[in-house]
């Protein structure tokens, strides 16, 4: 909220004026401040800015013009300061800073000037001197100090909710931005919402997910990085929930086959990526553009390009591409990245689950085959997740819904007759350029394929090769990092060829596999063919080049031991010290039995829910954060902490609640993970991070939740031993290291609506607009009685339309940056 300063006068002198030409006033100041003479000028009083203060100089006449600035007051970074003046006896006034980081002053030739606190590490005070000339031509100055305090979570923490609308806390507001079905392209009509719309090619898809922002010129033509009102969102379309997307809530199936065509592509459209543009109107109300030359849907029948050392290999090719070097589109679009040359990165997740295989098929190919399908989860089976490659359709020559069943069919040995190789062609990192709505996303092959949750940037250094961390969301899998082979050139960041300079950093560089010590230390090993087991003569798999290493990340990092993690999901990058975030969804008793845990993944318990049923192994998750050796993201090796346990304020402190939660923080199941940018100050000094939760466990005492933090660094916390239990009774002790408990730098900021996810996340660059995911609200309910009707139901209004996913906005009612 605003900081007003008000009420006594600091005056510290007068200087005089000669009106007799045209200087500014600012530089009048400045004269007077260096004690130099004034040669004079005429005061332009409208919107000028320069350095003021005043000596108070004896000798000096006085102004007969009364001024004050205001007495000196205190704030913290990121709110919105307002300075008051009053001058009597003058025809203009001018605001400038004295002294203190630097702030732009907006109003600065009113009465009343504001700036946003700047991010301090320690108490600062900015001094600011307010000025005015009076009728003999003198202009008088005053001075106001306002000390900015470090960054500090002052809003109310939110209760636990379960009524069905998306909360805040007071002050601020939310409006809908971008909801499944709205029209994208000219012509296309409003969004019916009874499950009968069509051309999902150019409505909002599903699921939104993952997004970044991407800055737009005022005149809408081309990339701005600074802008704060006009830009082009990217958000991920994850997958869909049939039971409000059709109109009779189920999928139609006739003896195992999918029938109804019209259901299959509203389906397959609702998935991937959109691209919409989207401007802040002159009342603050942001909204998208239906009609922009930059929307575009690219969902899985998109034309793709592979790139890096997998491109050509035998395990690509598909009767679609023989050689291996392109593909169609991509699926299950969960978490992202970006590139600072001005590209989008969307992460294919649960791919695997999508593809069909013919019982038997393992017979028909080699071993090692079968085995790497398995590994990953393709065991397919006649009927297999939404099952559209049962489809039939008349035209041999659409391969559409072919491509979805990955049976051994037809054709060449090496599989170019049929799509048997299909499922290799997901799993990838895909690079999208927003700002061009012709260019070909191409797969980054050289970070590795795995269910590809995020690929979220180290901080870039100019000299040092480009780092990424991402992690594989499912249970008992890796965490991972890939480190381009290119330094970073800093002038690459404004090339208009975005996808080349993506070829320079992306399509050559190591895939590492991060190994978590007890100690405290960790390693990250390289999976490099010919690098240690990573051979033919591997006992476990036989690995015949990179290309296969790549292709089975996984079982390249089950060769080399790397540590196995509680559902390893976003990671996030702090833009003030380069520490490491990762949300560890969490475990089950299976994943994560009693003799399983480890000191990275340490808890086996029990968090029963309110009706008494058992929640066993780690249902709540935590999240561990790294500091690379020397702050160098392409280090070898690391330390660890746990930053965060969920767990519910009720648990045990000992050995559950290690974080020691209580009702205005307590979670479960963190998921979404992400900084401030560093262009505000909440991604400033000590950074805002925030926490998104996508849970099962919690969800009977509140809906899921966004928590805001500001964290600390690895090893600010210590050593700890804990006793887990079974449901035998039997216990383990577990040691394992824990970061300090985070109390009141830890609140709940967001509630969301019945049955949904809040998943991505992105602000403007000036921190002041945040936009944040809803995902499948009223998920698990009845067609006819929707669980949730939101977002129909936000303002108030009582409704029974069926949900909708949305990306909705956030912004503080004072303009200040939101979460500070």
């Amino acid at each position: 909220m605003s900081e007003s300063k008000r009420a006594g006068t600091h005056d510290d002198g007068d200087i005089q004026l000669n009106f007799s030409a045209n200087a500014h006033i600012s530089d009048i100041i400045e004269q007077r401040n260096s004690r130099r003479q004034i040669l004079g000028g005429m005061v332009a009083m409208a919107g000028l800015f320069g350095l003021s203060a005043c000596d108070g100089d004896s000798d000096q006449p006085r102004s007969d013009a009364t001024v004050s600035a205001g007495s000196s007051g205190a704030t913290s970074s990121g709110k919105v300061v307002t300075l008051t003046g009053t001058a009597t006896g003058s025809t203009g006034v001018l605001w400038q800073q004295v002294s203190g980081p630097a702030v732009t002053l907006t109003g600065a030739n009113t009465n009343s000037a504001t700036f946003i606190a700047p991010a301090v590490a320690s108490a600062t005070p900015l001094v600011f001197s307010f000025n005015a000339p009076g009728s003999n031509n003198i202009i008088a100055s005053a001075q106001t100090t306002v000390t900015v305090n470090p960054a500090a979570l002052t809003f109310s923490a939110l209760p636990k909710l379960l009524n069905d609308v998306v909360t805040v806390p007071e002050g601020y507001t939310i409006s809908v931005l971008y909801a499944l079905g709205d029209p994208i392209a000219p012509g296309v009509p409003a969004f019916g919402n009874t499950g009968n719309d069509t051309n999902f090619a150019q409505r909002a898809g599903d699921h939104h997910d993952g997004m970044y922002f991407f800055g737009l010129n005022a005149a809408g033509t081309g990339r701005d990085d600074t802008s704060n009102t006009r830009g082009i969102l990217c958000v991920n379309h994850e997958n869909v929930t049939e039971q409000y997307l059709h109109a009779n809530g189920t999928l139609t199936v006739v003896g195992g086959a999918r029938t109804v065509q019209v259901e299959v592509d509203r389906e397959i459209e609702c998935h991937g990526v959109g691209i919409i543009e989207v401007a802040r109107g002159s009342n603050g109300t942001w909204a998208y553009s239906q009609t922009s030359t930059f929307n575009r849907r690219i969902t899985p029948n998109t034309p793709m390009a592979f790139n890096g050392p997998v491109r050509g290999a035998a395990q690509l090719r598909t009767l679609y591409s023989p050689t291996a070097v392109a593909g169609r589109g991509t699926v299950n679009n969960c978490a992202n990245g970006f590139a600072p040359w001005g590209t989008y990165l969307t992460c294919e997740e649960n791919w695997a689950g999508y593809f069909n295989r013919a019982t038997g098929d393992n017979a028909l190919r080699p071993a090692k085959e079968g085995q790497a399908y398995a590994r990953y989860g393709v065991a397919g089976g006649p009927v297999a997740g939404l099952n559209w490659g049962t489809l039939a359709v008349s035209d041999p020559a659409n391969t559409t819904y072919r491509k979805w069943n990955a049976s051994v069919v037809a054709g060449p040995a090496d599989g170019s007759g049929d799509f048997r190789n299909e499922p290799n062609q997901y799993g990838w990192i895909v690079e999208i350029d927003p700002y061009d709505p012709a260019s070909t996303p191409r797969k980054r092959t050289a970070m590795g394929r795995m269910a590809h949750e995020g690929a979220w940037p180290a901080n870039f250094v100019a000299g040092r090769p480009p780092v990424y961390y991402m992690g594989d969301d499912s249970r008992g899998e890796y965490f991972y990092k890939f480190v381009s082979a290119t330094p970073w050139d800093a002038a690459d960041a404004q090339r208009t060829d975005r996808l080349n300079v993506g070829d320079k950093y992306l399509d050559n560089g190591t895939l590492y596999v991060a190994r978590f010590d007890a100690t405290g230390a960790g390693v990250w090993i390289p999976l490099v063919f010919g690098t240690g087991v990573l051979t033919a003569a591997n006992a476990l798999y036989s690995f015949a080049n990179q290309a296969d290493v790549l292709i089975n990340a996984r079982l390249a990092a089950d060769a080399v031991g790397a540590t196995k993690m509680d559902r390893p999901e976003w990671a996030s990058v702090n833009p003030a010290n380069g520490e490491v975030y990762l949300t560890l969804t969490n475990g089950n008793a299976t994943s994560r039995p009693l003799a399983g845990t480890d000191a990275a993944n340490p808890r086996h318990y029990n968090d029963p829910r309110t009706n008494g049923t058992a929640q066993r192994g780690n249902p709540n998750g935590h999240i561990i954060r790294l500091r690379e050796t020397g702050d160098n993201a392409t280090a070898l090796t690391f330390s660890w902490d746990i930053y965060l346990f969920g767990a519910g304020s009720d648990l045990d402190a000992a050995n559950i609640n290690l974080s020691g939660l209580d009702a205005t923080n307590d979670f479960a199941s963190p998921d979404g993970l992400w900084f401030g940018r560093p262009t505000n100050p909440s991604g400033q000094i000590n950074p805002l991070l925030w926490i998104q939760t996508d849970d099962g466990s919690f969800t009977d005492v509140t809906n899921n939740q966004m928590l805001l933090a500001l964290p600390g660094r690895v090893g600010d916390g210590g050593a700890r031993t804990i006793t887990n239990t079974d449901a035998t009774g039997a216990t383990r002790q577990q040691a394992t290291i824990v970061g300090r408990a985070p109390g009141l730098t830890l609140k709940r900021f967001l509630v969301g609506p019945r049955n949904a996810e809040i998943t991505g996340i992105d602000s403007t660059p000036d921190g002041r607009t945040v936009f944040v995911n809803i995902q499948h609200p009223g998920e698990g309910g009845p067609t006819a009685t929707p669980s949730s009707n939101w977002p129909s139901n936000q303002n108030g209004a009582v409704s029974t339309a069926r949900p909708r996913s949305a990306t909705i906005v956030i912004t503080k009612n004072d303009g200040g940056v939101v979460g500070l």
